[in-house]
């Protein structure tokens, strides 16, 4: 399999704490960092499952009750949540039968519930962060990159009308009088993209209503909605290349302030499109010994576009390969089995390539999957992406995941 290419890299301060107040003491930096494999120790990562769980939420709103969604308007910021994100991923190939993929997933976290009186203009509440991969399926491997800034001076923030959400130039907004035609850009080095998401399937929500549930307590919940499918075209560049790209991508959207209960290391979250134009979307809420939460959910998406609700008692997914990261020696799963007997859906998804590490301030496996398998008997096959948080330190369980 082909390794990622080493390449400098800028190295943000080591923070000796986690969650959202390391995040906004590193993005008081404005630095930026691009994942690379060097030697040495590996370095220190923040946890999501800390970041997204329930500290400091004095003063900021709650995901409660399910809501009435506001469209464009939901579509851009909701400043009074501490954590939202705002997260697109491709599969893509050439007229060749190369295969591409790609993410790009912008985060604000709050730093504090109301802004405090400052009389500066680079005073803001707001930190950004963004993540940028890549995967060349058939030749570089895998580059992912990651940039932090303020929500002040237009450096990075989200706009409703027109759509646009930005981290410099790292963008993805309309590019038309509508919400699509989207265009999502990004560039770091010698790595870009240019994709134009047309509409496709309407917008599904995710759990109740839109109200996605991670936890028993009032509040460990968060907002979250998808665009399943949405056509995609456009062009990727890597060194000196240029290839036109076409496939489908996926967009999630999500924001929140207290959504994970103690006691969650991590999760496993699966995307797949399949070719019988129906969409499945499964995460699974890990504890910290490894047993799966009550609260793990889905959502499937049929040829019309409508969803159902799935909950943890309607699907099983086992792990059945790992691949062990050269950073630290953590084992992710690499190959699983998903099983959904009410839809008769049954389906072994691997990986493209197995090194989709990122290694940033947050250490996770992010990446671009195949899937093969049988709906009501007939074959499907189908692309996807997968994000594997909570492993570093700990290893993959090979086997029964209920």
């Amino acid at each position: 399999m082909s390794r990622r290419p080493a390449r400098r890299a800028r190295r943000f301060p080591v923070v000796p704490v986690v969650g959202a107040v390391a995040l906004a003491a590193i993005c008081w930096f404005t630095v930026r960092a691009v994942a690379t494999r060097t030697p040495g120790p590996p370095r220190a990562a923040l946890s999501l499952a800390t970041t997204l769980g329930g500290v400091d939420t004095a003063g900021f709103e709650r995901a409660l009750r399910p809501r009435a969604f506001d469209f464009p308007v939901d579509h851009g910021e909701h400043p009074g949540f501490r954590n939202e994100w705002w997260y697109v991923t491709g599969n893509l190939d050439t007229d060749e039968g190369r295969r591409f993929a790609f993410q790009l997933t912008l985060f604000r976290t709050a730093l504090t519930p109301s802004m405090p009186d400052r009389r500066s203009e680079w005073a803001t509440r707001q930190a950004w962060m963004a993540h940028f991969a890549v995967t060349d399926a058939g030749g570089t491997g895998f580059h992912a990159f990651q940039r932090f800034e303020r929500g002040a001076y237009d450096l990075a923030g989200a706009t409703a009308r027109p759509f646009r959400v930005w981290l410099r130039n790292w963008s993805v907004e309309s590019a038309g009088s509508g919400f699509f035609p989207l265009r999502v850009r990004a560039a770091e080095g010698d790595i870009a993209i240019d994709i134009r998401l047309d509409r496709g399937k309407p917008l599904v929500f995710n759990g109740d209503s839109g109200l996605s549930r991670k936890g028993a307590a009032l509040g460990n919940a968060s907002f979250y909605y998808s665009f399943t499918r949405l056509p995609a075209s456009g062009a990727i560049d890597i060194g000196d290349h240029s290839w036109a790209v076409a496939g489908n991508a996926w967009i999630d959207r999500e924001w929140s302030t207290s959504s994970l209960p103690p006691g969650i290391a991590g999760w496993d979250w699966f995307a797949v499109q399949l070719d019988d134009s129906t969409e499945i979307m499964a995460y699974r809420l890990r504890h910290d010994d490894g047993s799966t939460d009550r609260f793990s959910a889905g959502t499937f998406v049929d040829t019309d576009g409508v969803a159902t609700t799935l909950d943890a008692r309607d699907f099983d997914i086992r792990n059945t390969a790992a691949w062990t990261s050269p950073v630290d020696g953590a084992r992710y799963p690499a190959r699983w089995t998903m099983l959904v007997p009410g839809l008769d859906l049954a389906l072994d998804i691997s990986t493209i390539v197995a090194d989709q590490e990122l290694d940033l301030a947050f250490r996770y496996w992010e990446g671009a999957v195949v899937a093969t398998g049988t709906r009501s008997g007939r074959p499907v096959h189908g692309n996807g992406y997968v994000e594997l948080t909570g492993y570093s330190g700990h290893s993959a369980d090979t086997g029964a995941q209920r």
